[in-house]
């Protein structure tokens, strides 16, 4: 990409360029210790937590060479090379593998540099990928990448800019979650810990609910072959309130129409289906019933449940997906809280087969075993009447968050280039974030 500022080589303006640790992690692993980034836990401008490794202080201070500070720049070399984080201030004490490690120079800001490596470099990385099987950007190529040089203090406004809606972008997400947490411990508290029951039987009065509420819910338990439930329920399992949807559908034959496709890669990317025309979609598809509710069997352990809450006729999904519907009297919110809880998530990561941990699958007919305590539909009606709302704020959210990322990536290219005034700038982007509220 071409810059109205000076460019420089990274070798010239970085204090070192290197490499994270090479070779076999997996007996490494330990359940907690020091934080250890790989590939894909770097997404562009963050770092991505899910199915983050550990490692022990011992084999930490062996490859310490590769040890990660706050403020470093970290490029991805293998998988999707070229992608740029900033090691944030929480990973105060971390390791790594197989990333490009940057440590900034006076005169390149750590954020300016990963703006810049995450858009105007793409070509100087596409273009020194090495290796036939799996392609990876090497550190040799990363030293001699070029850099724009704006003074600190253009640096600094580009980054105030972009940095502005990336915070929004943050604060939607963090929203998110505390909003599904919500949604996640009121069912914990009905469904799985019948803390409603159990105050009642105590003769006290269930805490945040109203008279009609709690008058749904019995005053004692009875044995099951799950244990103790709750008084006039009875022992059922996933199979009662989740139906799934099976059918094909090959977009090929309808290759100028347009589909709105939830694969796995777009729900690792932000929950958000693309929308494309059925010629560049290469295999069949799962179509999404109505209320669906996506559960992946690949790889359990990295969860991925999925709430559409709202798609178009033309919805389908990859048949890495499982779809479900809910049975008469349930609900997607309810099957959905279910399928997100720590307990089924375990129970998942039992029933996998397949020896490759990067292709482990599950038996669609062992997930709805699951065992679940069933109640009359009024207690599930009520639970979604509460949820619903809550998860059609996730979703708008979610939305928000598109349009800020279509901004940012659209200034981005142009800004850290020089080519884009920053009044203008800034101007479109408050607009933008006055919207976004």
């Amino acid at each position: 990409m071409s810059s109205e500022w000076p460019l420089r080589s990274l070798e010239d303006i970085a204090k070192e360029v290197t490499v994270g640790f090479v070779g076999s992690m997996a007996s490494e692993y330990v359940d907690e210790g020091i934080p250890f980034l790989r590939s894909l836990n770097i997404n562009p401008f963050g770092i991505n937590k899910s199915d983050l490794k550990f490692i022990t202080a011992e084999f930490h201070q062996k490859i310490k060479k590769s040890t990660l500070r706050p403020g470093d720049v970290v490029i991805v070399r293998t998988g999707k090379p070229g992608t740029c984080a900033v090691v944030p201030d929480w990973l105060s004490d971390a390791n790594c593998s197989d990333l490009v490690i940057v440590r900034c120079g006076a005169d390149v800001r750590p954020k300016f540099l990963c703006y810049w490596v995450n858009s105007a470099a793409s070509h100087h990385i596409s273009s020194h990928l090495v290796g036939a099987v799996q392609q990876h950007f090497n550190v040799g190529a990363a030293k001699k990448m070029l850099v724009a040089t704006p003074s600190l203090r253009e640096q600094d406004q580009v980054v105030s800019v972009l940095g502005s809606i990336d915070d929004r972008i943050t604060l939607l997400k963090e929203t998110n979650v505390t909003l599904e947490a919500t949604a996640q411990a009121l069912f914990k508290s009905w469904f799985i810990d019948f803390d409603p029951v159990r105050a009642k039987a105590e003769g006290l009065e269930p805490e945040g609910m109203d008279a009609a509420t709690v008058a749904l819910f019995p005053e004692s338990f009875e044995e099951s072959e799950q244990g103790l439930i709750p008084r006039g329920w009875r022992a059922g399992c996933v199979a009662d309130i989740a139906v799934q949807k099976k059918g094909s559908v090959n977009p090929l034959t309808s290759s100028n129409e347009w589909f709105e496709h939830y694969s796995l890669p777009a729900f690792d990317d932000a929950q958000s289906p693309v929308v494309e025309k059925g010629e560049v979609i290469k295999s069949s598809k799962t179509p999404l019933p109505e209320d669906a509710v996506l559960l992946s069997k690949l790889n359990p352990h990295i969860p991925r449940v999925w709430l559409p809450v709202k798609y178009g006729d033309n919805a389908v999904c990859s048949t890495e997906f499982l779809a479900y519907s809910p049975a008469p009297g349930s609900s997607k919110e309810l099957i959905y809280c279910l399928l997100t809880t720590s307990e089924f998530q375990r129970y998942l990561c039992q029933l996998v087969t397949g020896t490759s941990n990067s292709h482990q699958r599950v038996k669609p007919d062992q997930v709805v075993k699951f065992p679940f305590a069933i109640s009359d539909g009024s207690v599930f009606r009520v639970f979604s009447n509460i949820t619903s709302p809550i998860f059609d704020r996730v979703y708008l959210n979610r939305l928000k968050i598109q349009t800020l990322i279509q901004l940012r990536d659209t200034l981005l290219p142009r800004l850290v280039s020089g080519q884009l005034r920053l009044p203008e700038a800034t101007a479109a982007t408050e607009k933008i974030l006055s919207e976004a509220i």
